[in-house]
C-alpha cells in the first residue's frame, strides 16, 4: 500500500485491497472513496468487498467510479463533499492514485486550486484529466 499524502486531510493511493482498510483505519484515515470502476482489471477486488470492509472497520466507504472517458463523473458536488468530510481524514483510491488526486483537483474552487495543483504537481503525478473538466 503505497498512500501519499497530499493535505493534512486528503491522500491519495494506487489500488489496495479490502484487509489493507484496517491499516488505514489505523493510519487515522475516516473516510475512504473508491474511484475505481468494478471490473476494469482482472482479480480487482469488488466495491461490495470495500463497503463489507470498511464498515467492519468504522469507515466510511464511498464508491465514486470514473474513467478517462466519464471524467469527472456524474456528481461532482457530492464528490467534493466527501472530499470536505467532516468526519475526518480521507483516503481516495484508484488504479495508480492519477484519477483520485484529479478528482480532488477537480473539486476545489478557483481560490484553491492554484495551491492544490502545486501540491499534486510536486508528487509527480499526471493532471492532465483535471483540464478535462
Amino acid at each position: 500500500m503505497n498512500i501519499v499524502k497530499i493535505t493534512p486531510d486528503i491522500a491519495v493511493s494506487e489500488q489496495i485491497s479490502p484487509v489493507d482498510l484496517a491499516d488505514v483505519a489505523a493510519a487515522g484515515y475516516r473516510v475512504v472513496i473508491n474511484n475505481r470502476p468494478d471490473g476494469e482489471a482482472p482479480g480487482q477486488p469488488s466495491s461490495a468487498e470495500f463497503a463489507a470492509a470498511a464498515e467492519q472497520h468504522g469507515l466510511t466507504y464511498i464508491y465514486y467510479p470514473v474513467t478517462g472517458m466519464n471524467f469527472p463523473g456524474p456528481d461532482l458536488e457530492q464528490l467534493a463533499g466527501a472530499f470536505d468530510s467532516a468526519e475526518g481524514p480521507v483516503l481516495a483510491f484508484c488504479r495508480s492514485g492519477t484519477r483520485s488526486i484529479n478528482l480532488w483537483l477537480a473539486t476545489r474552487s478557483a481560490e484553491e486550486l492554484p495551491e492544490a495543483l502545486q501540491r499534486a504537481r510536486s508528487r509527480g503525478y499526471d493532471l492532465s484529466m483535471v483540464g478535462q473538466r
